[in-house]
Formats: structure tokens, sequence, C-alpha cells
């Protein structure tokens, strides 16, 4: 009988928190990862409390979390002139049965991988390593196709593969060829770290501005203690009218001067915008890019997840939650169908659809929507944000977007385990 095998294209959040996963229930996985050396790259992302949770149930708790990133109390959203139009509590502060991580992407992912290494052994992931397609062989396995960072290339056979390599995606092309170019809206996000003092509660994730001009503000560290002092990661956000005139695919390093006049005089008492932005070390643009949904993330013993899957807009923080959940479930789907396609079929259907109809809803600026709804209402500046959004409104904004995105707080509380503890594969059947 054939050992059973997975491969995993792409060694980030996704694909790490993928092979976590199967290592936990049993089944034996190798991880194909194109960079030649991992280092903590990137700046601040959020981990909502569904994805907390399993990472909890990974054996990844709040002693190694609280080592990369800190838990967030608040998150808020504020007009033109400094004055609130939604704040709420996050994590455990709302509720939940798990807290909210505001959290240093590249120190996450080093976490991961440290993690994964230390229980599987150093083999099982293989740096320098693409996979630029597939091939489905007759006896139902598939063959990963390999680049070497010298140039050359090699072959792996096994029983299913994970396309999790991201936004530029080789195995998502290959099972989509006609797919359209990568989608641009037209904004343009700078992003940085500063050491500075957190505002309001001292965790809290703030929007601040309108939907076309924003700043995104929250700390990705817990603050010295002397000092007082945290990493602060922040986000500048334009939006374009045209955005047919600027390329949609770069990422790079610029001075702080090429953009930090946008938003000169965005001062007030509890912060200082120009001063946040000019004490960063050094700054990144990109644009703020998705992928139109697909009809399907499986084709026979392939499977997409993550970026890979659903590359959408980092507007409503669930982008990497989202890429944690999907290798849950997946795991979960595993144990319910074996190490087969039958499996893939089931995670499919469980999460394309739905997580589909997140990415459009991103796109619609997910809950930062109620900055469009001010803007369109008052221009952004109001005395009372009751006279321009009532209350219930809000609220009721709010709540449909954590239910779309999979957090509603009663919902995530009730559910039992994705992945019971203990649970493994039988690897009595493979394909």
């Amino acid at each position: 009988m054939t050992k059973p095998l997975v491969m995993i294209a792409g060694g980030g959040i996704g694909g790490l928190s993928v092979a976590l996963t199967l290592q936990q229930i049993g089944v034996p996985c190798v991880v194909f990862e194109a960079v030649r050396d991992l280092k903590p790259l990137g700046v601040g992302i959020n981990l909502q409390p569904n994805a907390v949770r399993e990472l909890y149930d990974l054996g990844i708790g709040a002693d190694a979390l609280d080592g990369v990133g800190v838990p967030a109390k608040e998150w808020a959203l504020v007009g033109l002139n400094g004055n609130d139009i939604y704040s709420e509590p996050r994590g455990e502060l709302a509720g939940y049965d798990w807290p909210q991580y505001a959290v240093h992407r590249g120190k996450l992912h080093m976490l991961l991988h440290d993690t994964f290494v230390a229980r599987a052994g150093a083999d099982a992931v293989r740096l320098g390593h693409r996979v630029t397609g597939y091939r489905k062989n007759d006896d139902g396995s598939v063959t990963a196709l390999i680049e070497r960072a010298d140039g050359s290339t090699t072959e792996q056979t096994g029983t299913l593969l994970v396309g999790s390599d991201g936004i530029h995606s080789a195995v998502r092309a290959q099972m989509h060829p006609d797919q359209p170019p990568i989608h641009w809206g037209g904004a343009v996000m700078w992003r940085g770290t500063t050491q500075a003092k957190p505002i309001r509660t001292g965790s809290s994730f703030v929007g601040l501005g309108t939907h076309r001009q924003r700043m995104v503000i929250y700390p990705i560290s817990h603050p010295d203690p002397d000092t007082g002092l945290a990493q602060v990661n922040w986000i500048a956000e334009v939006t374009y009218d045209d955005p047919a005139a600027r390329d949609s695919g770069w990422f790079r390093q610029v001075e702080i001067d090429d953009f930090a006049h946008h938003f000169d005089g965005w001062e007030w008492d509890w912060l200082n915008v120009p001063q946040l932005i000019r004490g960063a070390d050094v700054a990144y643009e990109n644009p703020m890019i998705d992928r139109d949904p697909v009809s399907t993330w499986q084709d026979g013993p392939v499977v997409l997840m993550g970026d890979a899957a659903h590359a959408m807009y980092p507007t409503g923080s669930n982008g990497a939650s989202q890429a944690v959940i999907d290798a849950r479930v997946l795991g979960a789907c595993l144990l319910d169908h074996g190490v087969r396609p039958d499996a893939l079929a089931a995670f499919d259907a469980k999460l394309c659809g739905p997580i589909s109809e997140v990415i459009l809803r991103n796109r619609g600026a997910g809950p930062f929507g109620l900055l469009n709804m001010v803007d369109d209402r008052c221009g952004g500046e109001f005395d009372s944000i009751d006279d321009v959004i009532p209350p219930d409104e809000r609220a009721a904004f709010m709540k449909a977007y954590q239910a779309a995105a999979g957090f509603a707080k009663e919902a995530l509380n009730a559910a039992p385990p994705t992945i019971a503890a203990g649970a493994r594969v039988s690897l009595d059947e493979t394909v």
C-alpha cells in the first residue's frame, strides 16, 4: 500500500498552517517554498478570534502569540474631524472565548515555520523550491513540477497537492488558465511601523478618514515598560480615480516624502499622523489588489487555499485569518473523507462560495463601508454620528460583516472544535 503524501506549494502563513494541521492529524506532508532563506518580512496583520481559536488548538497559545504581537482591545472608526463613527471592544473584551491578535506578519510566519520544523523535521520544508505546475496521473496521484533556486527542475509525486502559493499562484493559473488579471480598484497603500505611544486603549485598531483617503493604525507589540513606546503599525491609503493609469502588481520601498504630504494637517490632541508617518525607518508602497472569485478551488487531487484561492482586499483584517481557517477546515475534511480528492471536494463545497462573497464584500470596503456612508451623508465631518448614521444602523452593518467573515461571536463561541483533540486520519486508503 502506498503511503500517502500531501504536497504543499507555498510556505507562507496559509501553507504552514496546513502543514501544522496535517502533522497534527497524522498525514505525511512536505512544503515547497520558493524563497531560499526565510526572514521575518512584512508589517502588521490581524488575527481574528476564529483564527486564534485554531492556532490555540494547534498548540500555539497566548505565550507564543504574545511574542509576535499583542491582543487587540478595540476596533474604531474615526471621522475627518477626529470624532468617533463607531467603536467596539474586540476579542475577549467583546465576549469572545478567544482574543484577537495584532501581530507582526513576519514574526508570525517564522513562529509557524519554526514550530512545524520542530515537530516534523527540517526535511519537511524544502526552501528554494517553487512549484510551477502539476500533472495529474492515471493512477489518481499528482506530480508537482518544481523549479529550484539554481534554475534546475525536479518533480515530486504525491497523493494530493495543496496550492498555497499566493495571489500569483502558478497552481491556480494552471487550474484556471482563462482567469482575468489581478484586479485593482485604484487604492494605493503605504505601510510602515513606528516606535510610538499607542493611542486610545493602548491596543486599539483605528481606521481614520474617508474611503478615499484614510489611515489605519494599531500596535503590534507590547509597550516597552521603560519608555511606553510600542511598535505601531500604520497603513496610509489613497484611492485614485484612474486605476488604469498605474501598474497593478508593484511592491516597493519608497521615500516617505513621496506620500506623506497626503496627510498634512491630520493632527489632533490624541494623534499626530504626519509625525507618526515620518517616525518610520522605512515605508513600502503597494496596491490594494485581489482576484475575481473562481467557480471552484479543486481540480481532482489538487486544491487551492489562502490567497491562491481567495486573495481579497485587506479591509476586513481577515485575509491571514481565513488562510488559517482554510487549513483547519481542510484538515477536518481529510478526517471525514480520508486523504482523497473527495476531501478536497468537501472543502471546496464548504468554503468556495461563501468566501467568494467575502471577496466581493471587501471590494465594497468591508467594515470600512461605514466611512463611505459617512462621507456620502456629510462629507466626513460631523458633531454627533447619531445624527448621520443611527446606532442601530451602525451595529447592524458591523454584525452583517462579522457573520459573512465567519467570526460572529455567538456562533463562534458555540461551535465545536473544527478538529477534535487527538483526531487522526485513517491512512488505510489513499486515492
